[in-house]
């Protein structure tokens, strides 16, 4: 699983994103259930706090957001009891020539 830092995505593209993980989620907003433009807009100022990001499985090709725990947790689950040094573990801009066949 790689990090896609949201700032090199083209705003339309991220607020698809935002948009249909906010749908998906069906998440628990409190006692008062939030407005889709609310949800939509808590989410993307999750994402400029650096609280959530979004994430690319290239084995599944799913997209989604997760917090920065989550995603902590995630690569932690996929090295092995040995560990794998970080310089291992797969950067966007390395997915992203490996899959370009650029560089």
């Amino acid at each position: 699983m790689i990090e896609i830092p949201f700032k090199r995505l083209d705003n339309d593209v991220l607020t698809a994103i935002i948009e249909e993980f906010v749908l998906r989620e069906g998440t628990d907003y409190g006692a008062q259930e939030a407005d889709f433009a609310i949800k939509v807009s808590q989410v993307r100022n999750q994402l400029e706090a650096g609280d959530v990001l979004i994430t690319f499985d290239p084995k599944t090709e799913n997209c989604t957001l997760l917090t920065r725990e989550q995603f902590r947790r995630s690569i932690l689950a996929t090295v092995p009891a040995a560990g794998v040094p970080q310089k291992d573990i797969a950067t966007y801009d390395e997915y992203y020539q490996d899959a370009d066949g650029s560089d």
